[in-house]
């Protein structure tokens, strides 16, 4: 088998307090995330996956705080995902089925260098 790498997704959206979805849609975004994931998880190559909550504060380098999520141009980081594939554009193919993108959300496919 060849050399699997880990590659991190990063989700990003646009947070929107007007439009909330109902439970319906809510139940079905949660199915097509559960696929997602599955599948990537049935080729064994899921490492681990995060949703990240409402709850945050923002910490300066003087140390100032702000509560909140960070927002930039517009979108927030919603979750991440790290995955084992052979090569950065296979990791890229893994990630381009994801349910964010149908919402007009946004994944950087990163590589990771260990610490």
């Amino acid at each position: 088998m060849a050399n699997l790498q880990e590659f991190m997704f990063i989700f990003r959206y646009e947070p929107t307090e007007n439009q909330q979805p109902n439970k319906e849609e809510l139940a079905q975004e949660a199915n097509e995330w559960g696929k997602f994931i599955g599948g990537i998880a049935s080729q064994a190559k899921l490492v681990s996956v995060y949703q990240l909550g409402f709850d945050a504060v923002q910490i300066s380098s003087d140390e100032t705080e702000n509560e909140g999520i960070y927002i930039s141009d517009k979108k927030t980081v919603g979750g991440t995902m790290v995955v084992k594939a052979t090569s950065i554009e296979e990791a890229t193919t893994l990630s381009k089925q994801c349910p964010i993108l149908k919402i007009g959300g946004t994944i950087e496919v990163r590589s990771i260098i260990p610490m």
